[in-house]
């Protein structure tokens, strides 16, 4: 017995994640410790494209030609992968960026799990507590998907900082046009941004491994009552360690990746996960190194 991409014979599943600057990811850990509540072997390989001398649709058309059941997407593909896949959502279609695909016989399918992650990521930290205004600093790939995480929260003023103005200008838009009930507005400095805002989220590859600092000081950080912070290489950042010395409630960003991981296994297997199980399991897997993000 087999379907796409999964041999059901010998009971394994070969999935990939396709980024740069993902060599110390978590992500295979996680999929092979849920293949392992399944009984299912799984196959998870790190894909980049210049580490393999290819452009990354070289890299996708390949992984779609030779077998594998589905992909993540990552840090900087996540919005270049959408025009080669169906993405039936139109909320994901709205957000223009994708961080899962599944190989189905129809084709190519794109979701988008940093969105789901995200929204399962604040409930857990703060339950149905209003975001109050937010300020987000970077509009790529998982900010958009966190704008429209905010939305699906009830956040109505959301402030939006990136180096590349039409960038946010494009998120910005993007919003406009789902008629989310939110009002966006760009800022290009973030400290006047900050003034008054509730919440503080960093979507920049700054505080990951390699991109050490913070994009907010310890003095923009007063005022605020929580931060998220999408990096989770490390798990605790420059960011929220400052955050966490200002006395704010901090979301760290593993919450996410611990969450848009578990919903991608769903769409790639679509296999039951004892979720307590798997964080303990995935934290003790990572013990020596600490978490990496995907």
């Amino acid at each position: 017995m087999a379907r796409f991409g999964v041999n059901m014979d010998d009971k394994t599943l070969h999935l990939g994640l396709i980024g740069d600057n993902i060599a110390a990811s978590r992500a295979p850990v996680l999929h092979r410790l849920a293949g392992e509540q399944n009984g299912l072997s799984v196959r998870y390989d790190r894909l980049v494209p210049s580490d393999m001398a290819m452009s990354f649709e070289q890299v996708f058309e390949q992984c779609r030609t030779i077998g594998y059941r589905g992909l993540n997407i990552t840090y900087p593909y996540k919005e270049r992968i959408v025009p080669f896949v169906r993405v039936d959502d139109p909320l994901v279609r709205a957000m223009g960026a994708v961080n899962t695909v599944l190989f189905d016989p129809s084709g190519p399918m794109g979701f988008n799990t940093d969105y789901s992650g995200f929204v399962a990521a604040y409930q857990g930290a703060r339950g149905q507590r209003a975001t109050g205004p937010v300020l987000m600093i970077g509009t790529g790939g998982v900010g958009r998907a966190v704008a429209f995480g905010l939305a699906a929260l009830g956040s109505t003023d959301i402030r939006l900082v990136d180096r590349d103005r039409s960038k946010a200008e494009g998120l910005a838009q993007a919003l406009k046009a789902a008629d989310v009930g939110m009002e966006v507005t760009i800022w290009d400095d973030v400290a006047t941004a900050a003034q008054g805002a509730v919440g503080l989220i960093n979507c920049t590859p700054v505080g990951m491994v390699g991109h050490d600092g913070s994009p907010v000081s310890p003095e923009a950080m007063i005022g605020a009552e929580w931060v998220f912070d999408a990096v989770y290489t490390p798990v605790m950042t420059q960011f929220l360690s400052d955050a966490t010395a200002q006395g704010l409630e901090v979301i760290s960003g593993w919450e996410l990746f611990f969450f848009q991981g578990v919903h991608a296994w769903s769409i790639f297997a679509d296999a039951p996960l004892d979720q307590s199980e798997l964080r303990v399991q995935l934290q003790n897997a990572a013990a020596p190194d600490r978490p990496a993000g995907q």
